[in-house]
């Protein structure tokens, strides 16, 4: 699991390793130097040119450490940089007179720079304003920016794209600078995971530029990596049966809708619930038992749910085609109130308790709800950013005592507790009908098999975005489907239960 630290701790991140590893920041400043150099060199080879626009604090001096190395190793180097005022860092004004030193690279003022058209392959590199910025680009920076968008060359930012908040939204207007790629330090940072600001990112890489490993501040938020879920992935025991794996109850379907049904109770049945049931209307009978023979079913209604079976010693999960009719809205209501256990809601559940808020307060503690932002939106009403979103999901999250899983580009998992975990998997080929009951399925089957519910959302937005990429990768973003996605569920748990 990685902490995802605020702008302020990153910086005390910065001195407590200076404190504690015997290390000065100039050292530091050369790490970093040393990281992003090798990662240039091994993506883009050393017979490039390399355009380098310099801040003047601290990231300004990480790029013209970058602008030493690279030349040093052979590439054609520019540095742009604001020659009035210089850089106003020590460390920075360190690297400044070394640059100057090496007589092979080229130094402009940046006020020159909007005057420069891209010539060829030239990489530019922004060292312009890091993750410690606070305030609007202005005056030539600014200029530099907006000019630099408008170039279809490749743009890779150091630490941050300039103008871009770590842990917020930007002022509407800032000029931000647009990357291809980020080289991070160490750890992701907020913005990073918010669409509105992720997007100025690119491709993002993290770097290991020697921060202490001893550091260690409070945080709230997360990022959920291989090595955290593997620490909470289980194992199967040799001597188990299929009652060592409990039972999943999935109420959906409804008619003209049973293939969310079979998503969902497939979905359940690839992540190892021991016994399946699918609680569908009649007319979805020869649907259900001919798309999943491994499932049981047990009838409910006709064309629409008129009950729900009690789920005693079940894992339950309802939602998925469900449809909102009045009677199907009165079964939910009515197993709401009588059951004591938590379940999995998504989808027209959703959708009924939406319709009917003051339902909530009879969904059992400890409950997962899975929406995505226009659910969220219907449920507890409409927010001005993602960022607000997530503030106002923590609230409800506590208020309710139950699980948010909130469906997006980085799925996040909010807990009653007001911890948020961002989800690193998953892509924009699952962006279409049936991912969503596919979730549903998972994260049932796995309350079934005892993954307590955080454990339960924590491990099954991950595996689910795993499934994703990995059909992604074998059928295209555009051509994969919610099938592809549950095809790939056995992958990832080899994957896994192997430790690869």
């Amino acid at each position: 699991m990685m902490k995802i630290y605020s702008a302020g701790q990153i910086r005390n991140w910065d001195s407590f390793t200076v404190q504690n590893e015997g290390i000065t920041s100039l050292q530091l400043m050369e790490s970093a130097a040393q990281a992003c150099t090798s990662w240039l060199e091994s993506r883009f080879g050393i017979h490039k040119k390399y355009c380098i626009l310099c801040g003047p604090g601290n990231n300004g001096g990480d790029g013209l450490a970058i602008a030493r190395l690279l030349r040093f190793r052979g590439a054609e180097v520019t540095v742009c940089a604001e020659m009035r005022t210089l850089f106003k860092t020590p460390d920075a004004l360190t690297n400044w007179k070394e640059v100057q030193q090496v007589p092979s690279i080229d130094c402009i003022d940046l006020k020159e720079f909007s005057e420069i058209v891209p010539a060829g392959d030239v990489i530019y590199i922004d060292a312009l304003f890091g993750s410690g910025f606070k305030d609007q680009i202005s005056g030539v920076y600014k200029e530099a920016v907006l000019h630099l968008n408008t170039f279809d060359n490749i743009k890779v930012s150091i630490d941050i794209p300039s103008g871009l908040s770590a842990d917020s939204l930007a002022v509407e207007g800032s000029a931000i600078l647009r990357a291809d790629h980020t080289l991070t330090f160490q750890s992701l940072k907020k913005s990073f995971l918010h669409p509105e600001t992720g997007i100025f990112c690119g491709k993002i890489h993290i770097l290991d530029i020697g921060l202490s490993m001893a550091f260690d501040e409070p945080a709230n938020d997360f990022a959920i990596d291989k090595t955290f879920i593997g620490q909470r992935y289980n194992k199967r025991n040799d001597f188990s049966h299929k009652g060592s794996f409990g039972k999943s109850l999935i109420v959906a379907g409804s008619y003209g809708k049973m293939g969310a049904a079979v998503l969902a109770v497939r979905a359940a049945l690839k992540t190892g619930s021991g016994i399946t049931v699918a609680a569908s209307p009649a007319s979805g009978y020869n649907i259900m038992q001919t798309s999943c023979p491994e499932a049981m079913f047990e009838s409910a209604g006709e064309n629409h749910l008129t009950s729900i079976p009690g789920g005693e010693e079940m894992a339950v999960g309802i939602g998925p085609g469900l449809g909102t009719h009045s009677e199907t809205a009165a079964a939910l209501a009515n197993f709401l109130q009588n059951r004591r256990e938590a379940i999995v809601l998504d989808a027209d559940a959703l959708n009924i308790l939406a319709a009917s808020p003051e339902l909530f307060r009879a969904v059992p503690p400890g409950s997962i709800i899975t929406p995505h932002p226009e659910e969220f939106e219907r449920l507890f009403g409409k927010s001005a950013d993602s960022f607000a979103r997530l503030k106002l999901a923590r609230q409800q999250a506590s208020d309710l005592s139950i699980y948010i899983v909130l469906k997006d580009h980085n799925t996040q998992v909010v807990t009653p507790e007001g911890n948020l975990y961002y989800n690193t998997t998953g892509n924009a080929g699952m962006a279409k009908g049936g991912s969503g009951d596919v979730l549903l399925g998972i994260i049932t089957a796995l309350i079934a098999q005892k993954y307590g519910p955080e454990d339960a959302a924590l491990l099954g937005v991950w595996l689910h975005g795993r499934a994703g990429d990995l059909a992604a990768k074998k059928h295209s973003q555009e051509a994969m489907l919610a099938t592809d996605l549950i095809d790939e569920i056995g992958t990832v748990f080899l994957s896994l239960a192997e430790g690869v």
